[in-house]
């Protein structure tokens, strides 16, 4: 549009004054559009905004990373999202029938196999996470090249286990947000990794286990966390190791993502908020399919459909210890006799089709065996009252999603610290740990006497438990509804992700 204040007549244009004021005129035209195509491209790069996201190569850190993935595609409608991934594990998802399952926004992308294969990592788990260290960094990056090309990333979300994830980031000049697939109180205890005890000689490892760990490390969130759940002795050394460079790579981060939610560990996530130098969003529970009640409608394509239908509500306790969770022959035999000496029904995955037949053998006729099945969907079934679980975090989260009290077997790593959370801090069931003999085992006299006071819905305990479990089952929908603790978390990373990507459009120009 012309400016009507300058007299632009071919009379007025011929004098001196005329044409020092045409050129003044077109000056501040070129200036404006200038400003204007620079707020265009602006808008156009904040509505392309793209982030790569990159999880740890385990189906424990990659289900929740595909779930933040899909809640980030969901919440803003101008991001699209690149998940990378093994070939390997490209199949595996291939398999589980999850591309399709994908917003049009989030797809894969792969890098080659150049660790051990998924089926093998248990037998040389060390030797898996050294390769994950030092084998994966290279691919990823010549990957990130291509994709920055294409469009460059407003951010990467790498898996805090990542030890390479931050300064990849840096190289780039792009801007790192951690991803945390544990709980939030673990997180506050390895940040603080530096004031661990030591089993130094100058105090017994047995005394020094049955401290809290508050006693080294004083925040209120780690009163209930013993040091025995912890990895802390001399055997635990590469361990160590490992996470220290973890977290003091984390450090470095831009921001880190919690699949926790604030309700459920508010004193950890405030102990946290204290201590780091950037923003946190708890953006959990990330649950894969968020169904909001328990159901009654049949589970389609399994045989096991009909044997759940026809059991009592809150009569079955569900048990299954993960994808990777391996337990010794002896335990597994102390498991099944013990489910069998309690008479209690149950619904057991175990894993492979050799062991669900020799379990099923041993435990009896009052419960079913199955090599797999969809954890989510059995655990939302009305007959399931109880879950018997080695307490990996996703597999809290749906426990705690679903309001089914538990009884945690922990095994290792963050597990320990789960089941203390469950039986100390939320109250929502039974750690069996307690119950280990000095040879590791939990007998089946300890195991039969858990299930049956869990499983006994007029015992005064159980019903506490599932009165607390129903509570936090309440505050985990609220979380994620509109204006929820994890909802408004997720609409601040949102706009966090946009003021980037606006910064970098004026920066670009």
């Amino acid at each position: 549009m012309l400016n009507t204040t300058v007299d632009l007549s071919a009379s007025h244009c011929n004098t001196e004054e005329g044409r020092v004021e045409k050129w003044r005129f077109f000056q501040q035209e070129l200036r404006r559009n200038t400003q204007t195509a620079k707020k265009m491209d602006a808008a156009a790069a904040a509505a392309a905004r793209h982030v790569v996201a990159v999880p740890y190569p385990g189906r424990g850190h990659i289900n929740p990373m595909l779930v933040v993935c899909r809640q980030l595609a969901a919440a803003d409608s101008a991001l699209t999202v690149t998940i990378v991934v093994t070939e390997e594990w490209l199949a595996l998802l291939a398999s589980a029938g999850v591309p399709p399952t994908l917003p049009e926004r989030v797809r894969l992308a792969t890098v080659p196999n150049v660790i051990p294969s998924e089926r093998d990592r248990g037998a040389d788990h060390v030797g898996f996470i050294d390769a994950v260290r030092d084998k994966m960094r290279e691919p990823f990056e010549r990957l990130l090249d291509r994709l920055v090309l294409e469009r460059r990333p407003v951010a990467i979300l790498a898996d805090t286990y990542l030890t390479w994830g931050v300064a990849v980031g840096a190289q780039h000049g792009i801007p790192v947000c951690s991803l945390w697939t544990m709980p939030a109180t673990f997180f506050l205890a390895l940040y603080h990794l530096d004031r661990w005890p030591l089993a130094d000689g100058r105090e017994g490892e047995e005394e020094q286990s049955c401290k809290s760990l508050d006693q080294y490390v004083p925040f209120p969130a780690l009163s209930q966390v013993k040091c025995s759940d912890i990895n802390i002795f001399p055997s635990w050394e590469l361990s160590m190791k490992r996470s220290a460079e973890v977290f003091s790579n984390v450090r470095k981060a831009q921001c880190v993502l919690f699949t926790s939610f604030y309700e459920l560990e508010a004193c950890a996530i405030n102990g946290i908020s204290q201590v780091v130098p950037y923003p946190i969003y708890t953006v959990g529970p990330s649950i894969p399919h968020m169904p909001l009640e328990r159901h009654t409608d049949k589970i389609h394509h399994e045989k096991y459909s009909n044997w759940l239908d026809a059991q009592p509500k809150n009569s079955v306790l569900y048990v299954s210890f993960g994808s990777y969770v391996s337990l010794s022959t002896s335990q597994l035999e102390e498991i099944a006799i013990g489910l069998h000496d309690s008479a209690v029904r149950f619904f057991w995955v175990a894993r492979d089709n050799a062991t669900t037949t020799s379990l099923h053998h041993i435990s009896g006729d009052k419960g079913l065996v199955v090599p797999w099945c969809d954890q989510l969907k059995i655990l939302c079934h009305p007959s399931i009252g109880g879950f018997m679980s080695h307490c990996g975090w996703n597999s809290t989260l749906e426990a705690v999603f679903v309001g089914v009290p538990l009884l945690a077997f922990p095994v290792a790593c963050d597990q320990l610290v789960n089941g203390r959370l469950v039986a100390n801090e939320w109250k929502t069931g039974i750690n069996l740990r307690e119950q280990k003999r000095e040879d590791g085992i939990v007998s089946r006299a300890a195991i039969s006497a858990a299930v049956t006071k869990l499983m006994d819905l007029d015992n005064g305990d159980s019903q506490e438990m599932r009165r607390r479990a129903a509570e936090l089952r309440d505050a985990s929908r609220s979380a994620i509804q509109e204006g929820g603790s994890s909802w408004s978390a997720l609409d601040s990373f949102v706009k966090y992700l946009i003021e980037r990507s606006l910064n970098a459009a004026k920066t670009s120009h």
